[in-house]
């Protein structure tokens, strides 16, 4: 049985010599919402004293107005409220399915580094024609999560890493449907949460370092993390031997 160090090693010796695509691959994934909430997000504002835009990317804010918005512009912005709401629901649906097919297609590019194949940027985008099942997969853990989490927030952290790897089964495994590749990875998960959650937190030190560096740090921390999960995920599946690593 491998360990947080192995998974690690295994994603230094992938990356060797692909830094490059793998740091300007994750940095895409991220923008396009591959990754959760390190997408970009505008939001606005409106309340009594005016309104507020603010622009945001990976979790920071790079361009707020700061109630900078003057009273014509913020009557106008009020007034529209109604088609703005509605423009940034198909902007956030369009975003989420996106993502989701961005999500699978990221989590293959990463098991094509540990596989000692080519990554080609591409790749996030090769489950195009799944989207439906991507975006399902996608919706139903986020659903599941949330649920879990209403009864407690230990059940809803359980339920997170209990679904971590249905992006690599259904890069994988397409012509699963987004319950299978949930449930299977609900089983394949079975005793190896913990692992997974060893194999996060040995990431720490990288992510302190990373803060002081304005976040920028984290174009070289992601690919890294991402392939030692990758990793895991090979190790976990049982498909480490045909990757062409040794178990």
């Amino acid at each position: 049985m491998k360990y947080a160090a192995d998974f690690r090693g295994i994603a230094r010796e992938a990356l060797r010599g692909k830094w490059f695509i793998a740091v300007v691959t994750g940095l895409i994934a991220a923008l396009l919402g591959g990754l959760g909430s390190d997408g970009p997000e505008a939001k606005l504002n409106i309340d009594a004293s005016g309104a507020n835009v603010s622009f945001d990317v990976a979790g920071q804010t790079i361009l707020s107005t700061n109630g900078g918005v003057n009273e014509h512009l913020g009557a106008i912005l009020a007034g529209s409220a109604f088609y703005i709401a509605l423009a940034v629901i198909v902007i956030a649906v369009v975003y989420f399915v996106l993502g989701s097919v961005v999500e699978v297609g990221y989590a293959r590019f990463n098991l094509d580094l540990v596989d000692r194949a080519e990554g080609k940027i591409e790749t996030l985008f090769a489950h195009f024609n799944n989207w439906k099942t991507t975006a399902s997969a996608r919706f139903l853990k986020s659903l599941y999560t949330l649920l879990w989490s209403l009864l407690f927030i230990i059940p809803g952290i359980i339920a997170t890493y209990s679904y971590a790897m249905t992006g690599y089964i259904l890069a994988e495994h397409p012509e699963l449907t987004a319950s299978e590749a949930i449930e299977r990875s609900k089983e394949m998960m079975e005793g190896n949460r913990f692992r997974l959650f060893c194999l996060q937190l040995s990431f720490i030190g990288w992510a302190i370092l990373c803060s002081f560096t304005l976040g920028i740090g984290n174009l070289w921390l992601r690919p890294y993390r991402q392939a030692a999960t990758a990793a895991f995920y090979r190790e976990i599946s049982g498909t480490a031997y045909t990757a062409g690593w040794s178990n």
